[in-house]
């Protein structure tokens, strides 16, 4: 089935959670998570992203983060894309490094913000990676530290964060860690992480509320701005499946839907393939995996695929009525 289509606009706070796949580990020694740092700081400067929060688990990672101007969808296709790539070199692996897709959640700012910061940076306590909040407040692969004055990481909103706590920086960094230690007797805060009015505020009985999106973690208000916000720039997804696609294309070349499956490098079905590749992943939201596993393809293949059936598409917007209208 194809996924729910992100909630995706400049200037909106977004959780994002990204996992190992098969929850395996992402970082095996503190040179990954250096080198993953290098190209998150390199990332944020580049596209004007906002850092508020972040923590590097040992199969997963947390980042709080608000594109100014880059979509967030564009923004972790590079970062994940970039570290996969040089995790692979560095301990002589191949394949996919993380879960298909990540998780990402819209939040609304002014009631969850400060929340969101504290339950990111006391990841690291809640889970041993540190004994105690002062080892936490030199932990050199939290936000937390840098927070506090003890680690450096351009590009984390370091002012913008303390002001909500007072005017001086060192007042501001007490009052600060006072509320981080008060958050540890919460535990785990899961109603932080799962999205919808039902989870962050309890609720069982979704029929008191106007709004609710397991998208967006905010009030039923926020839920209707952020869909009105939304509903002029989101593209209604096609309702038709990989194979349906296939089924057009071969009827339209005249083939059999085996033949598009094979690797046969005759002009047009190699276009085709193409077409779909792009069509699929860009429209109508399949994963790459998916694709390829309908097409016989790679993932790597499907990739290359995506950025020619672009140009396929583009230069004959009849093929894309043809195969998904």
């Amino acid at each position: 089935m194809p996924r729910t289509a992100r909630i995706d606009i400049p200037n909106l706070l977004q959780h994002v959670i990204v996992r190992g796949i098969e929850r395996r580990d992402i970082f095996l020694v503190d040179n990954d998570r250096r080198l993953f740092l290098e190209r998150l700081v390199k990332l944020l400067t580049e596209t004007d992203t906002d850092c508020l929060a972040w923590a590097l688990m040992t199969n997963h990672f947390h980042l709080l983060l608000c594109p100014r101007v880059t979509k967030l969808s564009l923004f972790m296709r590079r970062l994940l894309t970039g570290y996969a790539i040089v995790f692979n070199l560095q301990h002589k692996r191949s394949g996919h490094l993380f879960q298909n897709r990540y998780k990402s959640i819209a939040c609304q700012e002014d009631a969850y913000l400060l929340e969101l910061v504290r339950y990111i940076h006391l990841n690291p306590l809640r889970a041993g990676l540190v004994k105690s909040i002062d080892e936490l407040d030199s932990y050199p692969w939290c936000g937390h530290g840098v927070l506090m004055g003890k680690q450096e990481l351009s590009g984390q909103l370091v002012d913008g964060v303390l002001r909500m706590f007072g005017q001086r920086k060192k007042s501001a960094r007490h009052a600060y860690r006072e509320f981080v230690v008060d958050g540890i007797r919460h535990g785990r805060r899961d109603d932080l992480v799962g999205g919808g009015l039902r989870r962050s505020q309890g609720v069982r009985n979704l029929g008191e509320y106007k709004a609710y999106d397991d998208r967006i973690l905010g009030s039923a208000e926020f839920v209707e701005r952020l869909w009105r916000e939304t509903e002029n720039n989101e593209v209604v997804v096609p309702q038709i499946s990989i194979d349906g696609m296939m089924q057009r294309a071969a009827g339209m070349l005249g083939v059999t839907v085996e033949l598009l499956r094979q690797r046969n490098r005759a002009k047009e079905l190699v276009e085709v393939r193409a077409a779909i590749c792009y069509l699929a992943v860009r429209e109508c939201n399949f994963s790459g995996v998916a694709v390829a596993r309908a097409l016989n393809m790679t993932r790597s293949g499907v990739s290359v695929a995506v950025k020619r059936g672009g140009g396929i598409v583009g230069g004959n917007p009849a093929l894309r009525g043809k195969l998904i209208d």
